[in-house]
């Protein structure tokens, strides 16, 4: 348990090192008109420091299993969440993805201004169908721009035992957007939990499902989304 601490003190300390050197490239970005495929390129670079930290500070790693299963075309893509690791390694996993995202990721200091200027799908979920409808159109905007969305269908970060239950949201997505659903499954959880605050070695694993067609009723798109990503949370346990 010690050497846990240490090593996520260390992650820690080298997190905040790394993410200081892209405090640089703000006023940079932002004199020459904060163009939006550099400064994605430059939060990838950001995410596969953390990752490299991660492998060698911590000695947590990802596999993934079924990769040949994403469409070829943008997607939907809906995923469990468990850990703030899903969060950042799609940005790696789907380069140019948009991340439906909660306000208070923009509030991070530095990364923060990168991700509004990406730009993510951000939602403020007290202002209800408002956020959900401007949820819609930036989806739209950015599958129309080749860019796969992301959306966490649980709403918040969950314990790893828990079983997967979509909130409200993703159904309107699959109704209305009229795109392939690409459900992915991550056992994050098991080494970087929820608080976030103590992260072990070890591997994530990063299922990648059959996709689901458009056209069923949302409901039955809930149901068999659901029922797949649950199946293999069980498996992975």
């Amino acid at each position: 348990m010690h050497q846990i601490k240490l090593q996520s003190r260390l992650f820690d300390a080298f997190l905040v090192g790394w993410t200081a050197w892209f405090a640089l490239g703000v006023p940079i970005f932002w004199l020459i008109g904060s163009p939006r495929k550099a400064i994605r390129a430059a939060t990838r670079l950001w995410v596969r420091g953390v990752l490299f930290g991660l492998k060698h500070v911590v000695g947590l790693d990802y596999v993934e299993a079924g990769r040949d299963l994403i469409p070829a075309e943008p997607c939907l893509i809906v995923c469990n969440h468990q850990s703030t690791w899903e969060t950042l390694a799609f940005i790696v996993l789907f380069p140019d993805v948009a991340i439906v995202a909660k306000q208070e990721l923009l509030r991070i200091p530095i990364i923060g201004w990168y991700l509004r200027k990406s730009p993510m799908i951000i939602i403020d979920r007290e202002s209800g169908s408002k956020a959900l409808m401007a949820m819609l159109n930036e989806s739209r905007e950015a599958l129309a721009d080749g860019r796969s969305v992301l959306i966490f269908p649980e709403g918040t970060r969950m314990k790893e035992s828990e079983p997967i239950r979509f909130k409200r949201g993703v159904e309107l997505l699959y109704a209305k957007l009229g795109t392939p659903v690409l459900p992915v499954l991550v056992n994050s959880g098991k080494f970087w939990g929820p608080s976030g605050s103590s992260k072990r070695g070890g591997t994530i694993t990063v299922s990648y499902l059959p996709p689901i067609l458009p056209g069923m009723p949302a409901e039955l798109f809930v149901r068999e989304a659901e029922a797949q990503m649950e199946a293999e949370r069980s498996r992975l346990i």
